[in-house]
């Protein structure tokens, strides 16, 4: 029979998801690289099905990036539809979180109805931190988007009683395990319980499901690892930021307990930064200088200089990239992936060894607690400047909404809205309570909680408006409570921006949301029809802030390596909208900052106070700025460093047209063009270039990835002749033997052969065109051949 109910658009939805979509992708397009360490393992992988499957770095499959490849795959697949772009890369993740409002407001609506359904969704559409995940290419709103899916499942499960559907939602768990390991477990102990009170059978039966469901998942969340864990070392790449090699030990180490603890120690060559435990400067509190020692300082080359103590400046990027301005000749990359190998930052004169710039805390005016600016430990952490305006504008709400939900719960009286309720909290509330205490996360993990958060906004607010209708009881006041609780806790996140952002924002949310709260008191002892809409307006106004800041990627730009939400600039700034710790973005400015937007090298485009003329480096290859995917067009040129554009590319680092011109004309047959020490000097011939590059230690030069035994014989057989090493780099841990071997049996390529013009000069001293001096110091080319007796020369 067929049903004569018609399929009725929901126009309300439409134009949620119309804002999803406009958040999501707006200006995407101008970011050439995204998460740069990301796009990279990408564009290695399109080369062959070997980097493919283990989601390599490097062209020679050498070593993988520190998680599973499942997002990468996805992406790859986007790469070889669209071409490798900055946007194909990006476009899964916007489009994850699209679906991830879709599958909000699907999940709430049969049981709380099609007004609190909206309201999830909208809340979902406009939380900040979703909308900055989403426009990189970094894995959280996808696994945000499958945990999701993973929910409707189960509520499906439940609702038929169907064991499949059952699996199917657990499975999904173990898909989110091979995109980012532990944090897909996060959402388990909801759907335990979920499944505990609201599946309809006998304890018995129950538990024997929940074991199959459970064993499945297992056996999908290590199903990649045990395959790889069992292939030879030989014959795989090693596994990135792991300390024996080993995937499993990768996620349950690094990726897992460290996350907790904070400590990221480890590698074979001792801690990640490079040096022995304990040695490194500002790492973990052990022997760090004190936040903002040392004042900002110039660049290698074009970085201008800074005067104000405490502050980096932030005008023109300086040779090696770190961050704009701030010196970085004896250092690493500024761009850490996912806090990969990132503990404190060795370049950054100064650091507070939390991957932070000296001077740059979390809240306005710098001094956050926590590594990368997370806020100090403890139970109101989600609560402090460093935090709060990432996910937790509507909390307040939320709490109170859970109030409101669960009021009625009795014995007798376990309705399904009470047990979809607990099901959300069991998401939400061990999810805070990890990132209180844990020592090791990025701002943009706190996605993971705007789902619960939302899903109890729209479910609650419904049962507050019902309560609020009764007239009678302690309950009719949880709505007008609501409003104004959380108008003034939005007040507190704003304030510290009114410098930046005008104080209009801040007095018009806390005003309009005590209006709201007035109305909704007064009309409570006479119901009118004015009484829902002002119900309605009550929850509108408290958006507001949160979707002025889910914009500021668009206007302020975003670090796609490490994203974040909020407006950044002038003195009155935190941790929001900045660097991990509080560095400034581009188009952001600071006391002695540059402040004009930057271009696709890391250079300012505008100047500000402190500050040299805008875009006056005199670094190499200054003038073509960063290269863009598939294109040597000048990025800068309408680009991606304008408002509204992305950072989180190369560091400064473009292609060296004349080392590259040498390398096609010297390299032969060698399959390789060359090999180097980190990935970042390698990023642009691989992206930009399609070239196969080898790189010696992963991300930061730190990993083992290769014995000199194994480095002759790759020169022995052809694959490898030319290695651009970093000068200072022979004290990086475990690659120092590498370097020393490189030393005594390479030939130094005089620089006078592979640069031109003022880059031949800056490479004796400082660095090669477009290469910045690597991690550790300046950049040098070795030739190693290797003669009939065996003997490298």
């Amino acid at each position: 029979m067929i049903s004569n109910r018609r399929f009725r658009v929901d126009l309300p939805l439409v134009f949620i998801l119309l804002l999803g979509v406009f958040l999501n992708t707006y200006n995407i397009w101008l970011d050439a690289y995204a998460n740069t360490y990301y796009t990279t393992a990408v564009a290695s992988m399109l080369q062959n099905f070997h980097n493919f499957f283990f989601g390599s770095l490097d062209s020679a499959g050498s070593v993988t990036v520190d998680k599973p490849p499942v997002t990468f795959w996805i992406q790859t697949v986007s790469a070889y539809i669209f071409g490798l772009h900055g946007w194909s890369v990006i476009l899964p993740q916007a489009l994850a979180g699209v679906g991830s409002i879709l599958l909000i407001y699907l999940l709430v609506k049969p049981s709380f109805g099609t007004a609190a359904a909206r309201i999830s969704a909208l809340v979902m559409a406009c939380t900040p931190v979703a909308v900055a995940v989403s426009r990189t290419n970094n894995i959280d709103s996808m696994l945000v988007f499958t945990l999701l899916l993973g929910t409707w499942f189960l509520f499906r499960a439940i609702k038929r009683n169907s064991v499949l559907s059952l699996l199917g939602a657990f499975a999904l768990i173990g898909l989110g395990f091979n995109m980012k390991m532990l944090q897909a477990y996060m959402i388990l102990p909801a759907f335990v319980l979920f499944y505990l009170f609201a599946f309809k059978s006998t304890w018995k039966k129950k538990a024997g499901v929940l074991s199959g469901a459970i064993a499945l998942m297992l056996v999908i969340s290590v199903s990649w690892a045990v395959i790889v864990d069992s292939i030879p070392a030989s014959e795989r790449p090693y596994i990135g930021s792991s300390e024996t090699n080993s995937v499993l030990e990768l996620a349950f180490g690094y990726n897992g307990v460290s996350r907790l603890t904070g400590n990221q120690g480890g590698g074979p060559g001792g801690e990640r930064g490079g040096m022995p435990g304990g040695e490194r400067r500002g790492v973990d509190g052990r022997t760090g200088d004190a936040v903002g020692t040392a004042p900002g300082t110039a660049g290698t080359d074009s970085g201008s200089a800074g005067t104000t103590g405490g502050q980096s400046a932030a005008g023109g990027a300086g040779d090696n990239g770190t961050l704009p301005g701030v010196g970085g000749a004896t250092g690493g990359s500024a761009a850490v992936p996912d806090g990969a190998n990132g503990g404190g930052m060795p370049g950054v004169p100064g650091g507070d060894g939390q991957g932070q710039p000296p001077g740059f805390g979390g809240g306005p005016g710098g001094g956050s607690g926590g590594m990368f600016g997370t806020g100090e430990k403890g139970p109101l952490r989600l609560f402090q400047s460093a935090l709060s305006g990432q996910a937790s504008w509507m909390i307040p709400f939320a709490a109170l909404a859970s109030v409101a939900l669960l009021a009625g719960l009795r014995r007798n009286n376990f309705t399904r809205k009470h047990k979809e309720s607990l099901f959300w909290l069991s998401w939400l509330l061990p999810g805070m309570a990890f990132f209180s205490v844990a020592g090791f996360f990025h701002h943009y993990y706190l996605i993971m909680l705007v789902p619960p958060i939302a899903a109890l906004a729209g479910a609650g607010w419904s049962e507050m408006w019902s309560a609020y209708r009764s007239k009678s009881g302690w309950l009719s006041w949880l709505l007008p409570a609501a409003v104004a609780v959380t108008a003034a806790f939005q007040v507190f996140i704003m304030a510290p921006y009114n410098g930046t952002i005008g104080s209009g924002w801040t007095y018009g949310v806390g005003l309009t949301g005590a209006a709201a709260a007035i109305v909704l008191i007064v009309l409570k002892f006479r119901i009118t029809r004015f009484s829902y809409a002002a119900a309605v307006a009550g929850l509108l106004v408290l958006l507001i802030g949160p979707a002025y800041w889910a914009a500021t990627p668009i206007t302020y730009g975003l670090n796609s390596m490490i994203p974040q939400a909020g407006p950044s600039g002038g003195s009155d700034r935190g941790a929001m909208g900045q660097w991990p710790g509080g560095g400034m973005m581009p188009g952001g400015g600071s006391d002695g900052a540059g402040s004009g937007p930057q271009n696709g090298d890391g250079a300012n485009q505008g100047a500000g106070p402190g500050t040299q003329e805008a875009g006056s480096g005199d670094g190499p290859d200054a003038s073509t700025g960063g290269a863009s995917i598939g294109s040597e067009t000048d990025r800068s040129a309408g680009g991606w460093g304008a408002p509204g554009a992305m950072g989180g590319g190369m560091g400064g680092r473009s292609v060296n047209e004349a080392l590259l011109a040498y390398m096609k004309a010297h390299i032969g047959s060698t399959t390789y063009l060359f090999a180097t020490s980190d990935y970042n000097t390698a990023a642009p011939y691989i992206i930009d270039k399609g070239e196969k590059v080898v790189t010696l230690g992963g991300f930061s030069g730190n990993d083992p990835v290769y014995t000199t035994a194994q480095l002759e014989d790759m020169v022995k057989t052809g694959k490898l002749k030319y290695f651009l090493i970093s000068e200072g780099g022979g004290g990086r841990g475990g690659n120092a033997e590498l370097t020393q071997w490189l030393a005594q049996h390479g030939k130094k390529i005089s620089s006078e052969e592979w640069q031109s013009g003022s880059a031949q000069t800056q490479t004796d001293t400082g660095a090669a065109a477009g290469m910045d001096g690597g991690r550790m110091g300046s950049m040098t080319l070795y030739e190693v051949t290797i003669e009939d007796g065996g003997n490298a020369s």
